[in-house]
């Protein structure tokens, strides 16, 4: 178990060395694995060649009908997306049935406060039988963090699903307090920042951060800039207050979903039977921005589809990257 704090660098080398062997970006990589028919061939050469967009922007979506299930089929020309309110043209798009053969990254992130101390078994049980269903060995990657008064990686990265279920038996009922905004963002900056492909975290919690050191807004900056799909599930125990808006506010920034079960354990199952059903059933489209400044702001991202009674649910923006600085 490593304890960690904000600005830590514990992950710092695996990040080094993994950049070493990115040659091309991350966005790039990503979106050549799924469109191959953006493969240019010339005339003169049999080899393909990868066309180089550094500056893509990558959205993982969901589209979904008025019931919540995921809609299917869907193509390109069904969706528009926006950015500042400026239509952008999708280079790259996606179906759901080709999002899923990207691997997955999971950090899943489990509060053991006094406030959720009698729901911990049921969290266990139904974590459990997440990773069991969702993940795919020798293809996925999930890693387990817990938080209470600290911030604990109880198992880092791991392909290995035994891995997983033997570190949720070792998940302690520890300290009273609750750095829900600290787990938040060293799971982002530390852990999903470095990785590639899909990237979910799920959030167990009763939301009411009483120890971080780092505030909510800069937690959400760096689940933004980390390309997470945040699902949250509030837990409420017996005699605490909860806080579920900010959990909310987490799911709704990053296009992921809020789930408030009453910490029963068959309100746990569904919850997760959904987020493994919405995960499922992604899509994933890429665009070149028009502004082409690089003034590290926030720009808003809106995705609309064209097909009547289909709901997109997308994170609701990203940060543009910051120019180098000049040396004199």
């Amino acid at each position: 178990m490593v304890r960690w704090h904000p600005k830590s660098s514990y992950s710092r080398n695996r990040r080094r060395a993994a950049a070493a062997r990115l040659l091309i970006p991350a966005a790039l990589f990503f979106f050549s694995a799924l469109f191959l028919p953006r493969l240019e061939t010339s005339a003169q050469e049999s080899r393909p060649t990868i066309r180089a967009e550094v500056s893509l922007v990558n959205v993982v979506f969901t589209a979904t009908d008025d019931k919540g299930r995921p809609v299917e089929n869907l193509k390109a020309d069904d969706f528009r997306v926006f950015e500042n309110r400026t239509p952008q043209e999708i280079e790259y798009f996606s179906p759901m049935d080709q999002t899923e053969k990207v691997p997955l990254t999971i950090a899943f992130l489990i509060d053991t406060s006094g406030s959720v101390r009698s729901k911990l078994e049921h969290e266990k049980a139904t974590a459990r039988e997440f990773f069991q269903e969702v993940l795919r060995p020798d293809k996925d990657l999930a890693l387990i963090i817990q938080f209470d008064s600290e911030v604990n990686l109880v198992q880092d990265f791991t392909q290995n699903p035994k891995d997983l279920l033997n570190a949720l038996d070792y998940l302690l009922k520890a300290g009273n307090s609750t750095s829900l905004y600290d787990a938040i963002y060293l799971a982002a900056e530390e852990k999903l920042r470095g990785e590639i492909g899909r990237k979910v975290m799920v959030v167990m919690t009763d939301g009411e951060d009483t120890a971080s050191k780092v505030g909510k807004e800069e937690a959400i900056e760096a689940a933004q800039k980390s390309d997470a799909v945040i699902y949250g599930i509030g837990v409420r125990g017996k005699g605490y207050g909860t806080d579920f808006g900010v959990l909310k506010q987490f799911a709704d920034e990053t296009g992921g979903i809020f789930f408030s079960p009453r910490a029963e354990l068959d309100e746990l199952r569904e919850a997760f039977r959904l987020i493994g059903q919405d995960i499922r059933g992604q899509y994933s489209l890429a665009y070149s921005p028009t502004d082409k400044r690089k003034d590290g702001k926030f720009r808003a991202i809106d995705v609309r589809c064209r097909v009547r009674g289909v709901k997109i649910r997308a994170r609701k923006g990203y940060y543009a990257p910051k120019a180098d600085p000049v040396i004199r």
